[in-house]
C-alpha cells in the first residue's frame, strides 16, 4: 500500500480547509505573509509520518493535493516565515497549528507554556497540539426557518445535564445528553421554543487558570471555529445533527453562542495554536506603539478578531454557513457583537455586518447581538438593525431596580415592561427586536439575584476582584444561604415576581438554566471557570412549583395578543379603544405628579388588542395592596404571590405583597 503523496500542481484553492475526493485530500490555507505552508500528516499514535509543503501558491492561499489519505486522516499544519515579534510576525514551523477549518479534531486544548516559546527554543510543539481529522460528505443541508422566537433559554451543555437525573452517565456532560425524552419534555412544559447553546467550538483554558485547578466551563475562548470542543462530543459532530433534527420535529430551534471576537490564542505571551502562527496580521488588529506592533484588546482577552479582513470575513460566513446547512442550527446569539463592525470604531453598516444580512442563508436565521464589547466606543444597543435581536441591559438593571426598591422608577418600570420604545423604535424595528433578560451566564443566577447583595466569588481564585460589582441585587435581610424559612420564602416570592415582569413585557424573554428552578451559584456571578457543581444544575433540589409557574405564565402570555402581540404601544385612542393605560391603584390614569413620585411602588397596565383585554398589577411593596378595577368581568389569570390566593370583589382586588397579578377580561357570551 502507498503512503501520501503530493500529486505535484493539482492542489486547488476554491474550498479552504481539507477536502475530501475519490482520490485523495486537497488542503488550502489562507495566508498573506507565510513563505511555506506544511501539512504534517499523523498516524494513530500520534506520530508525525509525512510533512507535504503545500505547492500551489493563488491569492494569497496555499493549496496542495496529497493521494493516498482518506477520511480520518489526522493532521496539523506547519508554516514558515519571518519571525518577528515585535512587528507581529510569528512564523515557526516547530509549531504545529490546528487549521482553522478544520470540522473535527480528536482531543480538547491543553495549556503548556512550550506553545509559546520563542522560536530559537526549537520545541516542536506537535504532541501537545489537537489534530484534525478529515471527515466525509456533509449531511444533507438544512434551510433555517424564519421562526421568530417566543422564548430563549440559555443552556451551557455541561453545566445543564452533568446531574441531571434523566441522563445516562457516559452522556452527562455531552450535546447527546439533551436529546434524552426528560430533558426535550421539561421544555416542552416550559413552552420553551428557542434553545441558545452556549460555546460549542472548540476552546482553551484562560492562562491562570491551570495554576489554580480551575478549567474553563463557559467556552467563551475558542480556537477552532468548525470543530464542536470534543468534551461536547466525544462521537463527533453528528451528535449535534443529531439534536437539531430531533428539537426541530419537537418545535424547538436551535441557535448557537458564536465568539467571534477573539480566540484562545489570547495576547503576545499567549500560546500558538492556529490564526497567530499562520498570518497574524491578516487575522487579528494590531496597532502601532513606538514602532511596535501591538496586539489590539477590545474584547479584553488579549486579542481582537480583524473582522474587517477579508480572509477573516470568509471565515466568518463560511463557518456560520456550515453549522446552519449541515448541523441544522437554526441561527445565532453573537458575543461581543460590536467587534463584528469595528473598522476600527464600531460601524453599523460595516461589511461584515452587511455580509451576514445579505446572505441568502444567513439572512434567513435568527440573528442576536451581545450590542457591546469592552474597547473604545464598544456599547451599541440598539444599533444593529432590524436583521437582529440584540440583549437589552437597560432591561435587566431598570426592572431588578424597581423590585429592589430604589426611588423614581415607575416610569422606568413602565418603558421596559411596553418594550424599551427608545431604544428600539426605530427604522421600522418591533418590540421583539430587544431580547429581555433577567438573569444570564456572566452574572447572578435569579436565586443569588435575591440572596446576595455583594458577588461572591472567591472559589475563581482571583481574591473576589472579577466579575461586576454593580449587581442592583437584595438579600431579604441575611447574606447567602439561609435555613430561614420566612427568608427562603421572600426570596422565591421576589423571584416569582420578576419571572412575572419578564414575561408579562413587551420584547422577547430570555431566560438562563435553572431559573425556572431557584438554582443558585453561591453567589459566584462570574463562574466561568467553574466547571463543578457551583454551575451543574443541582435537578434534585429543583422547586417544581416554580417550573410550573413559569410555565403557566408563559402560556397565559402566549395566549393573550394583548401581552404578546408585535407592536409599540402608543396609548392613543383608535377606534374607541386605547392600547395601553397606567393605572394608579385607585383606579385612576396616572398623571405627571403620579410618574413623579419617587416613592411609588405600585403600576397598573391595562392592555388591549383587538378583543383581548389584560390587566398587569405590580406591586413591590412589603404589604398586600387593594387596587380597583376598570368596570367589566375580570377573571384571574397569573398570580405570582403564592400565599395570597387573590379574590375580585366589589370592583377591587387585592394585589399580594411584592407581587404581580395578571386579570384578563372575561368577554361577553355571544
Amino acid at each position: 500500500m502507498t503512503g501520501p503523496k503530493l500529486v505535484p500542481g493539482a492542489g486547488t484553492t476554491d474550498r479552504l480547509g481539507a477536502t475530501i475526493t475519490e482520490d485523495g485530500v486537497n488542503f488550502a490555507v489562507y495566508s498573506e505573509t507565510a513563505s511555506a505552508i506544511w501539512v504534517s500528516l499523523f498516524d494513530e499514535l500520534d506520530q508525525e509520518i509525512s510533512r507535504i509543503e503545500l505547492d500551489v501558491h493563488r491569492d494569497n492561499i496555499h493549496a496542495g493535493f496529497v493521494a493516498g489519505i482518506g477520511v480520518g486522516a489526522r493532521y496539523g499544519l506547519r508554516a514558515d516565515g519571518r519571525y518577528d515579534e515585535e512587528q507581529g510576525f510569528f512564523f515557526d514551523p516547530q509549531k504545529l497549528l490546528v487549521d482553522p477549518y478544520a470540522r473535527r479534531i480528536d482531543r480538547v486544548f491543553v495549556r503548556s507554556p512550550r506553545l509559546r516559546l520563542r522560536r530559537e527554543e526549537a520545541v516542536d510543539t506537535a504532541p501537545l497540539v489537537p489534530k484534525a481529522i478529515v471527515v466525509g460528505d456533509g449531511n444533507e443541508n438544512v434551510l433555517p426557518r424564519k421562526k421568530a422566537p417566543s422564548l430563549f433559554y440559555e443552556l451551557n451543555v455541561r453545566g445543564f445535564s452533568m446531574r441531571h437525573p434523566g441522563v445516562q452517565g457516559p452522556l452527562r456532560g455531552t450535546i447527546a445528553a439533551l436529546t434524552t425524552r426528560r430533558v426535550v419534555d421539561h421544555f416542552k412544559h416550559l413552552g420553551v421554543d428557542t434553545i441558545q447553546l452556549m460555546p460549542t467550538a472548540a476552546w482553551i483554558d484562560e492562562g491562570h487558570l491551570p495554576a489554580l485547578g480551575l478549567t474553563n466551563a463557559w467556552g467563551y475562548n475558542p480556537v477552532a471555529y468548525f470543530a464542536i470542543d470534543p468534551r461536547l462530543a466525544p462521537r463527533g459532530p453528528q451528535e449535534l445533527r443529531v439534536m437539531t433534527d430531533l428539537y426541530r420535529k419537537n418545535g424547538i430551534s436551535v441557535i448557537l453562542d458564536v465568539v467571534y471576537n477573539h480566540t484562545g490564542e489570547g495576547d503576545a505571551n499567549g500560546p500558538m495554536l492556529s490564526l497567530m502562527g499562520l498570518d497574524a496580521q491578516t487575522y487579528y488588529r494590531f496597532v502601532d506603539v513606538d514602532g511596535k506592533k501591538v496586539l489590539v484588546n477590545d474584547t479584553g482577552t488579549g486579542n481582537t478578531l480583524r473582522c474587517d479582513h477579508p480572509a477573516v470575513q470568509r471565515l466568518v460566513i463560511e463557518s456560520l454557513r456550515y453549522w446552519v446547512e449541515e448541523m441544522g442550527v437554526s441561527g445565532f446569539r453573537f458575543d461581543l457583537a460590536t467587534v463584528l463592525g469595528r473598522e476600527p470604531g464600531f460601524n453599523p453598516d460595516a461589511e461584515m455586518l452587511r455580509k451576514i444580512k445579505a446572505d441568502p442563508v444567513l439572512s434567513q436565521c435568527i440573528l442576536v447581538a451581545e450590542p457591546w464589547d469592552p474597547g473604545p466606543g464598544g456599547y451599541a444597543l440598539g444599533k444593529f438593525g432590524k436583521e437582529f435581536q440584540e440583549h437589552n441591559d437597560t432591561y435587566r438593571d431598570e426592572v431588578r431596580s424597581f423590585w429592589r426598591g430604589e426611588s423614581y422608577k415607575i416610569g422606568a418600570l413602565a418603558g421596559k415592561v411596553s418594550g424599551s420604545a427608545e431604544i428600539f423604535d426605530v427604522a421600522g424595528r418591533k418590540p421583539s427586536h430587544g431580547v429581555n433578560m433577567l438573569a444570564v451566564h456572566d452574572g447572578f443566577t435569579l436565586r443569588d439575584l435575591v440572596s446576595y447583595i455583594d458577588k461572591h466569588n472567591e472559589a475563581n481564585g482571583e481574591n473576589n476582584r472579577d466579575g461586576h460589582g454593580n449587581n442592583h441585587s437584595w438579600n431579604c435581610g441575611v447574606e447567602g444561604e439561609t435555613d430561614d424559612q420566612r427568608i427562603i420564602a421572600a426570596r422565591k416570592r421576589d423571584v416569582r415576581a420578576l419571572l412575572a415582569t419578564l414575561f408579562l413585557s413587551r420584547g422577547t424573554p430570555l431566560i438562563q438554566q435553572g431559573d425556572e428552578f431557584f438554582r443558585t451559584q453561591q453567589g459566584n456571578n462570574n463562574a466561568y471557570a467553574q466547571d463543578n457543581e457551583i454551575t451543574w444544575l443541582d435537578w434534585e433540589a429543583a422547586d417544581g412549583a416554580i417550573v410550573d409557574f413559569v410555565a403557566a405564565v408563559n402560556a397565559f402570555r402566549k395566549a393573550h395578543p394583548a401581552i404578546s402581540h408585535d407592536h409599540w404601544l402608543t396609548g392613543q385612542e383608535r377606534h374607541g379603544l386605547r392600547d395601553v393605560m397606567w393605572l394608579h391603584p385607585d383606579g385612576r390614569e396616572m398623571n405627571e405628579g403620579d410618574w413623579n413620585d419617587g416613592g411609588a411602588s405600585v403600576l397598573g397596565m391595562h392592555l388591549r388588542h383587538k378583543d383581548d383585554e389584560v390587566l398587569v398589577w405590580f406591586n413591590r411593596r412589603i404589604d398586600p395592596v387593594t387596587v380597583r378595577l376598570p368596570e367589566g368581568e375580570w377573571l384571574i389569570g397569573i398570580d405570582s404571590d403564592p400565599q395570597t390566593a387573590a379574590t375580585i370583589g366589589d370592583g377591587t382586588v387585592q394585589v399580594g405583597a411584592r407581587s404581580v397579578l395578571a386579570l384578563a377580561r372575561q368577554q361577553a357570551a355571544g
